[in-house]
């Protein structure tokens, strides 16, 4: 089996090559040119952080790859999906303000934020992908409709996944609610009696005419619920309470399932980096950034996002952890850092199936410039 090409750059500087310098040495190497046809739409997805996360990839080295993107002749923007959950980017005006507080500005990035979803997370494209879990999926419709794709991921770890990287920024990322609901659970939400209000908000606005008002307090029918997620963030009391309960081994296979919708009509147009800076131990979901498990590492670049993640893993295991971090075992070079912190996941789940549904391959050339 042919090796796929890296492409990796460290943290090195010198007063001649800078870091600007050496993320365009990165990825002009990996290709990035092929994947843009002049006057190409440009998706840059990236994570904009949780209100309180300080672990996501910093606007000034997005900044770079958008310049670069404008070289190609492509036309670029920055772009995420509304989350599951209720928090600060459940919808586009929120998302959008708190992208802007983590400096991702026009006058930062030069680029335009448009949230891949739309304004209430329910802009999205039914694609077909004919898999185990799914036959089709919902992507967020900016992201369905751009020419060229490009993950900008902050690798890290992941409660769920062990780790996050392009896989996940792709799966996940670009999801509509509907589809993350898919992914974390396979039963209908449920509302909260304690907390319902009885506003009857939930109720007008369900596509499905699934909720009513039995008693003084509303109720989800299950057999008419057809999971499109929109209740839990127009409720405006936070009663619709989510089931996280599907497996880890299914939740990974749903997750890479997303990720070939994501891509799909687009693997040659698609492009992956991840930053191995800032290793924080949990996604940049959270309202929050655990300091690093290991030391800062570098920036990787390549046109296989299942190669990047296994580069990616491989170089965050082989570095010395970090003793006073959410790393209880596994400190020495060569060992399984993300089992040192998550011991019941298996990230491996999740490459195995995306070699199988030939999202690219594990087998790598790590190329240093």
């Amino acid at each position: 089996m042919s090796k796929a090409p890296v492409f990796f750059i460290d943290l090195r500087t010198t007063i001649s090559r800078n870091m600007s310098k050496k993320i365009l040495d990165l990825v002009n190497k990996a290709g990035i040119a092929e994947t843009i046809t002049k006057n190409d739409l440009v998706a840059v997805k990236i994570h904009f952080g949780e209100k309180g996360n300080t672990a996501f990839v910093r606007p000034i080295f997005v900044r770079d790859i958008i310049d670069i993107i404008y070289a190609c002749g492509g036309k670029p923007f920055l772009t995420d999906a509304n989350t599951l959950y209720r928090g600060e980017r459940g919808e586009a005006v929120s998302h959008t303000k708190i992208a802007l507080e983590h400096g991702f500005s026009f006058a930062t990035v030069a680029a335009p934020l448009i949230i891949a979803d739309g304004l209430r997370g329910n802009d999205y494209i039914d694609i077909p992908v004919n898999k185990k879990h799914f036959k089709k999926v919902s992507i967020a419709s900016a992201i369905v409709q751009s020419d060229t794709l490009i993950s900008v991921a902050h690798f890290k770890g992941h409660d769920l996944t062990g780790f996050g990287g392009a896989l996940k920024n792709l799966g996940m990322g670009c999801a509509s609610r509907q589809g993350k609901l898919q992914q974390h659970s396979n039963i209908s939400p449920q509302i909260k009696a304690k907390k319902c209000k009885a506003c009857g908000k939930c109720a007008e606005w369900c596509p499905a005419d699934a909720i009513s008002q039995p008693a003084e307090k509303y109720r989800i029918a299950v057999e008419h619920c057809i999971g499109c997620a929109e209740c839990i963030t127009i409720c405006p009391h936070g009663a619709v309470d989510i089931k996280w309960n599907e497996s880890v081994e299914v939740f990974q296979e749903k997750m890479i399932e997303y990720t070939l919708g994501a891509l799909k009509d687009k693997y040659e147009k698609s492009f992956f980096v991840n930053f191995l800076l800032n290793i924080s131990p949990a996604c940049d979901c959270y309202g929050h950034a655990d300091r690093p498990f290991v030391p800062d590492i570098g920036i990787l670049a390549s046109r296989d996002p299942l190669a990047i993640d296994q580069a990616s893993v491989d170089l965050v295991n082989a570095e010395q952890g970090y003793a006073d971090s959410a790393l209880n075992t596994n400190h020495t070079p060569g060992r399984d850092k993300f089992r040192g912190i998550y011991p019941e996941i298996n990230w491996e789940i999740q490459m195995e199936y995306a070699q199988k549904l030939g999202l690219g391959t594990r087998n790598y050339e790590l190329i240093r410039l």
